[in-house]
């Protein structure tokens, strides 16, 4: 049956294929059936093409492609099986059997033989497949008897849906009657057991796609909401209700007209995309790949405005269809629950409140008329179900009422101050807020109670940095930022959890959470833009003028701690005093350090790791201190290097290192290598050079897995030569190793510290004994002979990326207070990006004393502090000419791997 029916059947034209015409070429002798069926496929394909491209939407081409593949199939089957064409039937099955063929669609058939298939039937079904392919069809087939057909089905749930909707096209009528009869309802799988299989089977394949839809490359078919959904919908119908298609459950009460409408629009929608998908492809296609999305946002008339993107409107629609589409399968497989599994169940309903009652674990109205009468009740549903957790969800008849009351929520509803007491009482529950906000966001009570919020509902930022739409991101993060509150998640992040547990007031941290990306798509700053909605909201609700100042404060420095510990030295106190300054009190410094972790971990889901976190606890832990002296008293530098080295000491001394042997290695080191390094890390390089003795002459590369700072720290001490930098980093890009920071002090007696943070391809651990002595071999051999320059690798751009045009920029500032200049460097990511910038600065004689490396989806934004040769800043002429180089060199090579010529 198909999932949403227009008409059982659907006449071809003789301009898309003229049967009479081919009928009379195939009679003629020297004709090659495959060769004129082919030509045959081809040209309807393209006619049907054509037909879209000039505005046939695809709802109409669909059901004729599978007649055209119908005309050219049953016309083969009697010609490779001669005089057996009768004792068998060929069937369709799957898309095809329900009448929906796309461009690229596979072509599913099953033949159904007798028991005791005569002589010469099964040379005649090889014949005829091979055929198949020999015209170019896509063909996916089966061979069973009606037995086999039973026992198959019996045992796989999908074999019995496509026999479920499979149609004879040609041969044996009798057989397909029998096998159909044979795995009816009456014999294998009845209605509620084929229910809780399909169930099961759909709420696995949301898993797949971690239950949404909004990814960056979302399947239309198989994703939530997609179109698997409303064929999920149309088989159940099928199977209990018997339906020929969704119209007669309309007549049957479970659905409405208007419910039938928003499946056949958004069905249409999904067709119109895939039919046009599998055009642009030149296959099937089931992904919308970025590789295609611009191209079907132009083909869909979509234009790029001020502040969004053609491709990004078309998105949002997309994912506003898919929106819809899921909460309607919800609605539906909830009722089909209460009907085909509860039917037999009575049970005393359980009273809340006059409003609302519990069935059979469901909660519903007691009226009809509530919503109408008590609109605030629609609040009050998700309250009720944060303090009855048992409640297992909504009564199908209720989410109906919901979707047909929801649009009472208006300006005189918000006012209502019951309604603004309902929701932050729903903010304030001890459990259940993010469930309550998903499913208010799911029935469309969020984005009408917070306008702004349905503003970024499906809208995506086409970049590989957001890996979900903006509504799916900020769920996630008020998510992330609850279970930092809720006893059994302690675990994951104990000292968040600990902070979190004194809050004293945490919705206001989960008001921060829902308004820090409010404004995205609107122009402007965002954080801005977001802050005055979170204030006025936050007033609106009765909070007090300090708690909306502070709401709104978190909103407009939301990305502030990230960019801080990513982007400048937080070894230098001068920084952390003036982030300190903007903190002001520790309780800032608290909720905006929650905040931005559980912003990062809601962007995607492999962002997070153990550098960035121990990033951010690096930047907590010192500006609490600052905090803790007091802003008028800035962090003395002095005394940071004394504790550093007392500490250090006693690491030192505990491994049996005599005081003055360590005094003589630390007289050529200057303070900056003591602020930078842990005393962990220093007392670590002071064993490790003494161990070195009179072997110091050759370049000392030490190797650490797993360090306090979340990665693989890479130390070498070497004698310091210009392209240290240049060498070392050319060679972590020969082993294909990520390098995430490096810090280079100079010693008073010619000698470099270089410290890289790294991370390494997963197949090639550095905990490895082989591994590490491949990166000392690698570095070492480098370090030998800095004047070679090894020639920084190049190569295609993986996909994704080469769909992505970031103008590479260049800006220089002043770091005043460390006699340096900083450089930042944001382009497109690359392969070699790294090592051909030391190159670069090996031209130009720049010494690299710091670096911060961040990519960030498709994008590279990387800071170096430098200076000159003389380990002075860089002049104006020096910055000039640095610039140009390496503007021209990344657009070069950009331009180059986008076309795939790099090797």
């Amino acid at each position: 049956m198909a999932a949403v029916a227009e008409s059982p059947a659907t006449e071809l034209d003789r301009q898309l294929l003229d049967e009479d015409r081919l009928d009379a070429a195939l009679r003629q002798p020297d004709q090659n059936p495959a060769t004129l069926l082919k030509q045959t496929l081809s040209e309807a394909d393209d006619t049907l093409a054509a037909r879209f491209l000039e505005g046939t939407p695809a709802a109409e081409l669909v059901p004729l492609r599978a007649r055209v593949m119908d005309a050219v199939v049953s016309r083969l089957w009697p010609i490779c099986l001669n005089d057996h064409a009768d004792t068998a039937c060929l069937a369709a099955v799957g898309g095809y059997g329900r009448g929906e063929l796309h461009p690229g669609s596979d072509t599913d058939l099953m033949i159904i033989i007798p028991a005791d298939p005569v002589e010469g039937l099964e040379s005649g079904l090889r014949d005829f497949v091979t055929r198949l392919w020999d015209v170019g069809i896509e063909v996916g087939h089966s061979v069973r008897t009606i037995e086999e057909c039973v026992s198959e089905a019996t045992k796989d749930i999908t074999v019995a849906t496509n026999l479920m909707e499979s149609r004879p096209i040609i041969g044996d009528r009798a057989l397909f009657e029998a096998m159909q009869q044979a795995t009816g309802p009456l014999r294998i799988w009845s209605g509620p057991q084929f229910f809780q299989a399909k169930w099961a089977e759909q709420q696995q394949r949301h898993r797949r796609f971690e239950d949404t839809s909004y990814n960056l490359e979302p399947n239309l078919k198989e994703s939530p909401g997609g179109l698997r959904d409303i064929h999920m919908i149309g088989w159940v119908a099928k199977r209990h209700f018997n339906a020929d298609s969704l119209d007669d459950l309309v007549d049957l009460k479970f659905l409405t007209r208007a419910e039938l409408e928003d499946l056949r629009q958004g069905q249409h929608f999904l067709w119109d995309i895939r039919f046009a998908l599998h055009i642009v492809a030149g296959r099937r296609e089931d992904r919308l790949l970025f590789d295609y999305q611009s191209e079907l946002a132009r083909q869909f008339g979509y234009k790029d405005a001020d502040h969004t993107l053609a491709v990004e409107q078309f998105m949002q629609r997309y994912f506003r269809v898919i929106k819809r589409l899921n909460r309607l399968n919800e609605m539906l497989l909830q009722l089909y629950q209460e009907t085909i599994l509860y039917a037999g169940i009575d049970e005393r309903p359980q009273l809340l409140n006059k409003r609302f009652q519990v069935k059979r674990g469901f909660i519903e109205v007691t009226h009809r008329n509530v919503f109408r009468r008590y609109p605030f009740a629609m609040l009050e549903l998700f309250l009720l179900m944060q303090q009855h957790p048992a409640i297992r969800g909504i009564r199908a008849a209720t989410i109906r009422l919901l979707r047909e009351n929801r649009d009472r929520i208006d300006d005189r509803f918000r006012r209502d101050l019951r309604a603004r007491t309902l929701f932050m009482e729903i903010l304030r529950q001890p459990e259940g807020i993010t469930h309550a906000l998903r499913r208010m966001h799911v029935h469309g009570i969020l984005g009408r109670y917070i306008p702004a919020f349905a503003r970024i509902t499906g809208r995506m930022q086409y970049d590989l940095f957001h890996v979900y739409t903006v509504d799916t991101h900020t769920l996630m993060v008020v998510r992330n930022l609850r279970r930092l509150g809720v006893s059994e998640h302690h675990d994951e992040f104990p000292f968040l959890s600990e902070i979190h547990g004194r809050l004293p007031k945490p919705e206001l941290l989960y008001l921060a959470g829902l308004f820090h990306d409010i404004a995205k798509g609107r122009g402007g700053d965002h954080s801005e833009l977001g802050a005055e909605d979170a204030y006025a909201f936050c007033l609106q609700h009765g909070l007090s003028r300090y708690d909306c100042r502070f709401v709104a404060w978190l909103v407009r420095k939301h990305l502030l701690m990230s960019m801080t510990a990513q982007r400048r030295d937080t070894t230098d106190p001068a920084v952390i005093d003036e982030f300190a300054a903007e903190m002001g009190d520790i309780n800032h410094l608290n909720h905006l350090y929650l905040l931005t972790v559980a912003d990062i971990r809601a962007t995607d889901p492999h962002l997070w790791n153990s550098w960035r976190a121990t990033l951010l606890l690096e930047l907590y832990r010192r500006t609490a201190r600052a905090l803790r002296r007091g802003l008028g008293r800035p962090i003395d530098q002095d005394e940071l290097v004394r504790e550093a080295q007392g500490r250090a000491r006693e690491l030192l001394r505990s491994r049996g290192l005599h005081h003055m042997t360590v005094r003589s290695i630390w007289r050529h080191f200057t303070p900056d290598y003591f602020l930078r390094y842990t005393a962990e890390e220093v007392a670590w390089h002071t064993a490790a050079i003494h161990a070195a003795g009179s072997a110091a002459h050759e370049p000392l590369v030490l190797i650490e897995p797993d360090t306090q700072r979340g990665a693989t720290e890479v130390f070498i001490y070497t004698r310091d030569r210009d392209n240290i930098f240049a060498l070392a980093v050319s060679g972590f890009d020969q082993l294909g190793m990520d390098i995430l920071d490096a810090r280079i002090i100079t010693t008073t007696n010619g000698y470099t510290l270089d410290s890289f943070l790294v991370e390494d391809d997963p197949s090639e651990p550095t905990d490895s004994d082989a591994r590490r002595a491949a990166i000392r071999e690698r570095l070492t051999g480098l370090l030998r002979d800095p004047e070679a320059l090894p020639q920084p690798r190049t190569g295609v751009l993986p996909r994704r990326l080469r769909h992505f045009n970031t103008p590479t920029q260049v800006d220089f500032g002043e770091d005043r207070g460390n006699e340096r200049t900083t450089m930042e460097l944001i382009t497109g990511d690359q392969p070699g990006l790294l090592a051909q910038v030391g190159c670069i600065f090996a031209r130009h004689g720049i010494r690299v004393q710091n670096a911060k490396i961040a990519t960030i989806g498709e994008r590279a934004e990387d800071v170096f502090f430098i200076t000159d040769a003389d380990n002075q800043p860089l002049d104006r002429a020096t910055r000039q000419d640095l610039r140009a180089d390496l503007l021209g060199t990344f657009e070069a090579e950009a331009d180059i791997m986008r076309r795939g010529d790099g090797v």
